[in-house]
């Protein structure tokens, strides 16, 4: 073999190790764990988890969150920041710590959003929503951060679920921080009637609500949950599974109603949700 062919083989493989390397790096910064890849019922919902590797979202605390200004109606039980819908007495209450930024979170959302707002319409079912920046801590960006403070300020117009839901039907690719853009949450609140105002349109530009944000990623970070979505109905953990059974909108309708036996449903609306 000639010296120059030797020497093109050895960069070749040079090469080839450097890109095996690149590609394990961007994996690690994935920090995402599939946890279950199985099919739930007959919807496909992929139970995936975005898991915090140790030292790996030390960014995104409120050390420098600046003012917490908190969204209308937003409550603080036992030190954890939420954004309430459904009726204030339903008889249970589902948990979601989630992410705008996270896929898994969408899945969830999308999935499962028809049987949530059903169960709360019927006064079965209220919700408390605590939003977290993990990607924006494990991927870099701003867009978990810029995306949950557009959410809060559309809680102070009376618009967070239709808000909340858009921003998960058009979620960009995790590796896109398109969210990070106000203009862009701007431009998506075009999409639910009445929110696109000047009043909204300040609060995102100003980060009205992000040291309110902050505050709840650090009862996250404080909470154990090992990734988004983290979803406890009644405190106990239903995501990816309840017991042996796994999640879906049948299920959760099951367990809804399995815990409400005997219970009355709730009448009374929190406001601003």
């Amino acid at each position: 073999m000639s010296e120059n062919k030797r020497n093109g083989t050895q960069n070749a493989r040079e090469r080839l190790k450097e890109q095996r390397e690149r590609d394990k790096a961007r994996e690690k910064q994935r920090r995402v764990l599939i946890v279950s890849a199985a099919v739930v019922g007959v919807l496909g919902l992929a139970a995936v988890v975005g898991v915090i590797a140790a030292g790996g979202d030390k960014n995104s605390g409120s050390d420098k969150a600046g003012p917490v200004v908190a969204p209308t109606a937003a409550t603080n039980e036992d030190g954890k920041p939420a954004i309430p819908t459904g009726k204030a007495d339903a008889p249970s209450t589902l948990a979601v710590w989630e992410d705008f930024r996270c896929p898994a979170c969408a899945q969830f959302e999308n999935v499962m959003r028809d049987s949530i707002h059903e169960l709360e319409a019927s006064g079965a079912l209220k919700v408390d929503y605590h939003l977290a920046t993990l990607i924006d801590g494990n991927m870099g960006g701003s867009g978990s951060l810029r995306a949950a403070n557009a959410a809060a300020c559309a809680q102070d117009a009376g618009k967070f679920t239709a808000y909340h839901d858009t921003l998960y039907v058009n979620q960009p690719p995790e590796t896109d921080d398109a969210y990070g853009k106000n203009a862009k949450l701007i431009e998506l609140a075009a999409k639910v009637p009445g929110l696109d105002t000047p009043a909204f349109r300040s609060c995102v530009n100003d980060g009205t609500h992000d040291g309110w944000v902050k505050k709840s990623h650090e009862a996250f970070q404080n909470g154990g949950f090992r990734g988004t979505p983290s979803v406890l109905l009644n405190g106990e953990s239903i995501f990816p599974t309840k017991g042996n059974e796994q999640i879906s909108p049948a299920n959760l309708k099951k367990w809804v109603a399995e815990a409400n036996k005997g219970k009355k449903p709730g009448t009374a609306s929190p406001s601003g949700g």
